[in-house]
């Protein structure tokens, strides 16, 4: 995301052992991808045209075009890039990354780096004075409202994606959170000797990992005197209330705090948040105003829609359709940003019915996948390499686990172009029923739910006529991607046998955060889930654990021998390590942020 000239925080270069800090930094290709705007000298955020970024014109309206909506407008609940690119302009977390580095997450909500014990099981933070709350809420953050923040996220009205897989180790958390966790209860572990400071307790020495995690939307602040009428819904109706800090916020009704401008699939209204005060901030916040308008689901109209227009961005899927995608590299690159994604796609298969129970059957389907041709529904070779496992490249532990090769011990994984006859090696060896060609001969049909715009539509249409080709049955369901993910792939018991776009980039540069949520059978939730495979082996799930106490070298490799098991349960089809690339009118200044991958509204401008 950004580069600046401090020190790397001791905190955080003890944990990274590369020379990237987030998401955008770690990925992928060296190939420019045609851009040719001025670029970071971290090889972070890109500034099409040639602009700088932290310059631009103040004032005006900016419309950014989306075809899904975000998942939660809820901090404790986001877990979606959309709804990242919205939170980090509406809210301020402990930390953050400006997009100008590529390095370091720089102090948001906080007022300083963490500060950690030599037993590596205390972190203390200590938050700016006078940031306030917009209102109605109208009064200073204070480290209570982010002790209530994490605590919130543990309950089952409030079910964060990842609350348990980063924080679990907070003394006082209950081990059956959240499945059976209903109430709100004190965590002895979360203290606040004054308002000023926030004391984390853990009951492991992982004070490195956590305090990494601090980037993330769970600690930003909760106003608990505010929001707990609404937390004791099931689910929480806070998402429609949020009380904001940052420099924008969703238009609302100043008495209640509805958010009366936000219309679920619609449409979202941000404003300036009038209580801000740019003195305790970074972020320079150019724009008056943004409107984020949803349901435009032809992605080739409204990419053209943001090439020849004014005052409009675009797109919440981070690709663009080939055929935009070939006209932007050959006529209009100063309207093309681009950040490596640091993360990783795949066609996720449901380990926990059949067919996908069975493992050979999983090692034939990505035996005869054609990965080439997925990958170029998203652009082809110039958008990343193909993934050959679930680390990316500029994450720790990718060189370990053989580089861009991946694990070549791995048949099934050496040919991205598909091998038929090794398929149906796999299937006869899997014992289930096979067709007169030696493919799979069963007659139920697989169900496959994936977006109904591109470029994930076009991708989980190829993969659908890939099963096909190894003699599946399918039925395909067409739905918005936040539906996708919050309704059917992020529901275990709603999933369907193949989620075929999913994708996941990192939380915080660490190979725990790429396969611990994705992987581990104890992140599996009832909702909210990313473990789209429900892969629940215990031996990985062990191995996940003692990776987590792990340190420098040890832990890399720690998490490469993961990866290792991993790739061998044949989990998904993993076809792209990508960059993520966005379009705007030539009217305005656009700025990337490589933390969630897309536009940072906060440090975009007109020309």
């Amino acid at each position: 995301m950004r580069v600046d000239s401090r020190t790397r925080p001791v905190w955080l270069a003890m944990l990274i052992a590369c020379a990237f800090a987030f998401v955008v930094a770690g990925c992928g290709s060296d190939d420019s991808g045609g851009s040719s705007g001025s670029s970071s000298s971290s090889g972070g955020a890109t500034v099409p045209g040639g602009g700088k970024i932290g310059e631009g014109k103040q004032g005006g309206d900016v419309t950014f075009l989306a075809a899904g909506d975000v998942d939660y407008m809820d901090p404790g609940q986001t877990y979606y890039t959309f709804g990242y690119m919205v939170q980090y302009a509406v809210n301020r977390p402990l930390y953050s990354f400006n997009p100008s580095s590529a390095t370091d997450p720089i102090p948001d909500l906080a007022d300083g780096e963490p500060e950690i014990s030599s037993d590596q099981k205390t972190i203390t933070v200590h938050l700016k004075p006078n940031v306030k709350y917009a209102p109605p809420v109208d009064r200073a953050v204070t480290s209570k409202d982010v002790k209530y923040a994490i605590e919130r996220a543990f309950t089952t009205s409030v079910p964060s994606g990842y609350a348990t897989s980063y924080f679990a180790e907070i003394e006082g958390v209950p081990d059956n959170a959240p499945i059976k966790y209903s109430a709100l209860k004190p965590f002895s572990g979360l203290q606040t000797p004054d308002d000023q400071t926030l004391v984390i307790k853990l009951t492991k020495p992982v004070a490195q990992r956590v305090a990494a995690a601090l980037v993330m939307p769970i600690t930003i602040p909760v106003p608990q005197d505010y929001a707990q009428k609404f937390d004791t819904k099931v689910p929480s109706t806070y998402n429609e209330n949020v009380a904001f800090t940052g420099p924008y916020m969703v238009q609302n009704d100043p008495q209640t705090g509805n958010l009366t401008g936000f219309d679920p699939g619609k449409s979202i209204k941000l404003v300036r948040n009038p209580n801000w005060d740019k003195s305790t901030d970074y972020r320079p916040a150019f724009l008056d105003s943004i409107t984020i308008s949803e349901g435009n689901d032809d992605a080739v109209v409204a990419a053209r829609r943001t090439l020849e227009g004014q005052k409009t961005m675009c797109c919440d899927s981070g690709q663009l359709p080939p055929s935009i995608f070939k006209r932007v590299l050959d006529r209009q690159q100063d309207q093309l940003g681009k950040v490596p994604s640091g993360g990783s796609r795949w066609v996720a298969l449901n380990t926990s019915k059949p067919p996908f129970d069975n493992i050979d059957v999983r090692k034939a389907v990505i035996a005869g996948f054609d990965r080439t041709a997925l990958r170029l529904t998203r652009g082809g070779e110039i958008i990343g390499p193909i993934a050959q496992s679930y680390i990316p490249p500029g994450i720790p532990g990718h060189e370990e686990s053989g580089g861009d090769k991946g694990f070549t011990e791995f048949d099934w994984m050496q040919n991205p172009e598909g091998d038929l006859d090794l398929a149906k090696k796999y299937f006869k060896q899997s014992g289930v029923k096979l067709n007169s060609d030696g493919l799979y001969g069963g007659t139920d049909e697989i169900s496959i739910v994936g977006d109904n715009a591109d470029p994930g539509l076009s991708t989980s249409t190829v993969a659908q006529s890939e099963f096909e080709k190894l003699g599946f049955k399918t039925t395909f369901r067409k739905v918005p991607r936040d539906t996708m993910y919050t309704k059917f792939c992020g529901v275990p018991k709603s999933e369907p046998n193949v989620c075929p776009s999913v994708g996941w980039f990192k939380d915080f540069t660490d190979p725990e955060s790429m396969l611990e949520p994705t992987f581990d059978g104890k992140a599996i939730k009832p909702a909210g889930n990313v473990n789209w495979s429900q892969l629940n082996d215990s031996k990985i799930n062990q191995a996940m654990a003692d990776a987590a106490l792990k340190s420098g070298g040890d832990r890399n490799q720690g998490w490469a021998d993961v990866n290792k098991q991993i790739v061998a349960q044949a989990p998904g089809v993993p076809y792209i390590w990508d960059s993520s690339f966005q379009i705007e009118s030539p009217d305005v200044n656009g700025v990337m942020n490589g933390y969630y991958t897309t536009w940072d509204l906060s440090f975009s401008s007109l020309k």
